[in-house]
């Protein structure tokens, strides 16, 4: 049975299809929902380079969150939101660890070929290493 879902969520096309299943799933299994939204800091750079990119990166979400608990509120569902920083893959497993999720649902961002090989994509490293159910969303 889901109890608990965790959605991973940046704002994309693909990630608010995966919100809204994952709300309509939430709302048939009376399964609570966890949003949750990673600013990934930069690979190189100084601190003060890296503190204003995670800053922006943290007010962006903020506000793509707010949008979407609107949206939740016409859904009729109460999600938890929360912002984090870190590797996005390692962030969402991490999270749906903690919150005891039964279920990740995310949207799938459709890189190239090419570009999965060379850096992975982050769907694929969540349901190589989750403890539970991956649902990816196209």
């Amino acid at each position: 049975m889901i109890q608990r879902i965790l959605v991973a969520y940046d704002g994309s096309e693909p990630a608010s299809k995966a919100f809204e299943l994952a709300a309509d799933l939430g709302k048939k299994y009376s399964a609570s929902l966890h949003v949750l939204a990673v600013a990934k800091p930069p690979e190189f750079g100084d601190d003060v380079e890296t503190e204003a990119i995670l800053e922006n990166s943290q007010r962006h979400y903020t506000k793509v969150l707010a949008a979407l608990k609107n949206r939740a509120a016409l859904l009729a569902v109460s999600p938890r939101f929360e912002i984090v920083v870190g590797h996005p893959a390692d962030q969402i497993v991490y999270h749906a660890e903690q919150t005891g999720a039964d279920l990740i649902v995310m949207g799938h961002r459709g890189k190239s070929f090419v570009k999965r090989l060379l850096i992975g994509s982050v769907s694929r490293q969540v349901m190589d290493h989750a403890h539970c159910a991956v649902l990816i969303v196209r």
